[in-house]
C-alpha cells in the first residue's frame, strides 16, 4: 500500500511539473538574439548592455580623431580619406586604386582612386547587405556576403559600372551572428571563415576557417573551433597562417581574452582551437566544457585582452618602417561592447619562432572619457611602405608613415 501511495504521489508530482513547465513556457519571452545568449539575467548592469552601433553617417573631416592618436617616436598619422561610411576591409587594386568594404551600415563597396594626384571616393557596389569580405587578385575583385562569394572580373576597367558578378560559391549558411566574412588570397587559394551562429553554442559545421580554389571548388577545412575570426594573414617568412579570434561574451567583464592563433601550414590541417569547449587556452566553458580538457586543443600564441574585438591582422611587408617592424603583425583591437570600461587600439605582435608571440600597443587614442572616438578594423600596406588603417566608427581611412624625425 505504501508503495502504491508513493507511485501515486510521484505521478501527481510529474503531472504538476508538466503543468508548471507549460505555464512557464507561456510566460517566457521570445528567444533572445544570438549575441545575448549566456547573458546573466540576474545582473542589471549586464542586461543594460548591447552592441555599440557604428555612426549612422560619416564624421566630418575636421571632426575626426586623427590629431588625438599617439604613436611611437618617428611615426605620424594623417587622414588619408574621410567620409568612408562604415569602412571595413582594405585591399590594393591595380595602380593606385584601393577597394574598401562595409558591413551593417554601409552595405556597399568603395573604390578610392587617384585622379591627377587627387584622391576620390566612389561607390562601385551599393545596397549589398553585409558586403564585408573583399580580396583582389589579378584584376578580379572577390566580394563575400553572409550567403555567397562572388567575383567581379576586369574590375579595374569597370569602376563606373561593375556589372553583375559571377557567383562562385552560394552555400554559405547566412544568418546574422558572426556571419560576415573576411577574405584573404594566398597561393591561388581563397580563405574565408564561417563564424559561430551565436555567442556560445554547439556550432556544428560553423566556427571554422576554410579555403577553396578561386573558382569556388575544392573547399577544405583549415582550422576548427574558431568562434569568430575577422582577420588573418600569412607570415611571409614561414607561410603559416595567423588569425585573431573573438572570445565568448558574458563570461565576465575580464574573461575570457581574445586570442591570437597560428596555423602551422606544414602540419595536419583542420586542428581544433577550442571553441566552444575551452577559452583562451585554459578556461573550460561552464556549459560546454564538462568532460573536456583544454590541453586537447591548440593553445593561443598570445592573448589580446578581454572582449577586445580583435579584427584585422596584417603582416608588415613594406620597407618604410624601422627594421623591428618588418615581419611583425599589426592587429586592430576594435574594442569591447559588453564591458564597462572601453578600450581600442592598433597593436603590433612579433612571432617568437616557437608558436608564440609578443604583443604591445602601437597606436592609441581611440577612446576618450570611456567613449569611442574611432574603432580600427583593417590594414593595408601601401606601395611606399606606409600603412593604411580603416575606422568603421568614424568612417575614415588613416595613413601611418615613418620619417624618423
Amino acid at each position: 500500500m505504501q508503495r502504491i501511495r508513493w507511485i501515486s504521489a510521484s505521478i501527481r508530482a510529474t503531472l504538476l511539473a508538466g503543468v508548471a513547465t507549460c505555464a512557464l513556457a507561456q510566460t517566457q519571452p521570445a528567444d533572445e538574439p544570438g549575441w545575448a545568449k549566456g547573458r546573466p539575467k540576474a545582473n542589471s548592469d549586464a542586461m543594460r548592455m548591447a552592441p555599440v552601433p557604428a555612426f549612422p553617417i560619416p564624421t566630418a573631416a575636421d571632426k575626426l580623431p586623427t590629431a588625438k592618436f599617439k604613436l611611437p617616436p618617428g611615426f605620424k598619422v594623417e587622414t588619408f580619406m574621410p567620409g568612408v561610411l562604415d569602412a571595413r576591409e582594405i585591399r590594393q587594386g591595380a595602380g593606385d586604386t584601393i577597394f574598401v568594404s562595409t558591413l551593417f551600415v554601409g552595405q556597399k563597396v568603395y573604390a578610392i582612386t587617384n585622379n591627377g594626384g587627387k584622391r576620390e571616393l566612389k561607390t562601385i557596389i551599393d545596397k549589398m547587405p553585409l558586403a564585408a569580405g573583399i580580396a583582389y587578385d589579378k584584376g578580379t575583385l572577390f566580394v563575400a556576403t553572409n550567403t555567397k562569394i562572388m567575383r567581379y572580373d576586369n574590375i579595374d576597367s569597370k569602376l563606373d559600372n561593375v556589372g553583375e558578378p559571377k557567383v562562385i560559391y552560394d552555400k554559405l549558411p547566412g544568418g546574422e551572428d558572426h556571419s560576415w566574412k573576411f577574405l584573404r588570397i594566398h597561393q591561388n587559394k581563397l580563405y574565408f571563415p564561417i563564424g559561430a551562429p551565436c555567442n556560445i553554442c554547439d556550432p556544428g559545421e560553423y566556427a571554422k576557417i576554410y579555403r577553396m580554389d578561386l573558382d569556388g571548388s575544392n573547399v577544405e577545412t583549415i582550422a576548427a573551433g574558431v568562434r569568430n575570426t575577422v582577420g588573418f594573414d600569412f607570415d611571409p617568412k614561414t607561410g603559416n597562417l595567423w588569425f585573431t579570434d573573438n572570445g565568448r561574451d558574458w563570461f565576465s567583464e575580464e574573461l575570457p581574452n581574445d586570442e591570437l592563433n597560428m596555423v602551422d601550414m606544414k602540419a595536419k590541417l583542420g586542428q581544433h582551437y577550442g571553441y566552444p569547449f575551452c577559452h583562451q587556452g585554459n578556461i573550460p566553458d561552464p556549459e560546454f566544457g564538462w568532460s573536456k580538457k583544454c590541453s586537447d586543443y591548440v593553445k593561443p600564441a598570445a592573448l589580446l585582452g578581454p572582449h577586445a574585438g580583435s579584427l584585422g591582422l596584417k603582416f608588415y611587408d613594406g620597407k618604410m618602417f624601422p627594421a623591428k617592424y618588418r615581419g611583425a603583425m599589426f592587429i586592430a583591437r576594435h574594442g569591447p561592447w559588453n564591458r564597462t570600461v572601453k578600450y581600442a587600439d592598433v597593436s603590433v605582435a612579433w612571432p617568437d619562432g616557437k608558436g608564440g608571440a609578443k604583443v604591445e600597443p602601437f597606436m592609441t587614442g581611440f577612446v576618450e572619457n570611456n567613449t569611442y572616438l574611432g574603432r580600427p578594423v583593417d590594414f593595408m600596406v601601401m606601395k611606399d611602405g606606409s600603412l593604411l588603417v580603416s575606422d568603421d566608427h568614424a568612417g575614415a581611412i588613416y595613413r601611418i608613415s615613418y620619417s624618423g624625425k
